[in-house]
């Protein structure tokens, strides 16, 4: 775990040194609103294939939109990402995207190299989730359950392609039929809140790498006091390739270890051509 922090750091850095960061802004002062929603496309079809395979399509819908305030001494962003996926065949249907994030962040500019700022974010799945073991389709969770509330508090550094931040954290875990997320096997009790302090850390960054090529990337890091050799991470990648103002390729990379989940690594890749339109 240790060597996959590292890794994920030296990446993060390689991306600081060479997007040359500007202290540029992209908001203008007062509200400035924005969003986009997008659908991406993945299907393959058979017909007398004698080498075998099986008919499928897979889908992942999202939508990004955010209200961002700025005055000379401070900026809120308010925004809300909803995903959700799946993947069709013959056979069976499987859900792989499932998430709704809702984050306040608010920065205080003193006009230091970093700033204060203060976060609230909500994290949840949308609709019920599934684990496959062999033909078997046993739920694993629901919406709010777990349900995941988070306030940072600390310093940031922002500027026009990459921000970083890091602060002292609480996390909030809210269960109601799905407890193994909240519930401490030290006690004999079913716990279905569970209280977390620890430091939070989140990188963002957004590169154009050519006139119709853009990566966006985010790495968000969590770890408790208690266990500090124990980090959450949640690493979403994105390249996006622009055909035209609405069809666009997308290759998605994410990558999640998260131990009251799984003692396993998660990783999801997909290259799908997709249909994207800005609201405002």
């Amino acid at each position: 775990m240790k060597k996959l922090i590292t890794l994920i750091t030296f990446i993060l850095v390689f991306q600081y040194l060479y997007a040359q960061p500007t202290t540029d802004t992209l908001f203008k002062m007062g509200w400035s609103p924005k969003g986009v929603v997008s659908i991406n496309l993945s299907q393959i079809a058979f017909d007398n294939w004698i080498q075998g395979g099986e008919n499928s399509l897979s889908f992942l819908s999202l939508l990004k939109g955010g209200a961002y305030y700025r005055t000379k001494t401070w900026f809120i962003a308010n925004r809300l990402k909803v995903s959700y996926g799946g993947s069709s065949t013959s056979s069976k249907y499987i859900t792989t995207d499932n998430e709704l994030r809702l984050e306040n962040l608010f920065i205080r500019d003193l006009r230091w190299k970093v700033s204060p700022y203060f976060n609230n974010e909500v994290r949840t799945g949308i609709v019920n989730g599934y684990e496959f073991v062999g033909d078997n389709k046993n739920q694993i969770s629901a919406f709010f359950d777990p349900g995941y509330i988070m306030q940072s508090l600390g310093f940031i550094y922002a500027r026009k392609v990459f921000t970083t931040r890091l602060g002292v954290a609480l996390q909030e875990t809210f269960t109601n039929k799905f407890y193994k997320y909240s519930d401490d096997d030290k006690t004999s009790e079913i716990e279905k809140f569970k209280l977390d302090t620890g430091i939070e850390s989140v990188s963002e960054a957004a590169y154009e790498i050519m006139k119709n090529i853009v990566y966006t990337g985010r790495l968000k890091l969590f770890s408790r006091f208690n266990s500090l050799d124990v980090w959450d991470v949640n690493w979403e990648n994105i390249i996006t390739a622009k055909v035209n103002d609405y069809i666009n390729v997308n290759f998605t990379y994410d990558l999640i270890y998260q131990k009251d989940q799984t003692y396993r690594t998660q990783t999801k890749e997909a290259l799908q051509v997709g249909f994207s339109y800005v609201i405002f």
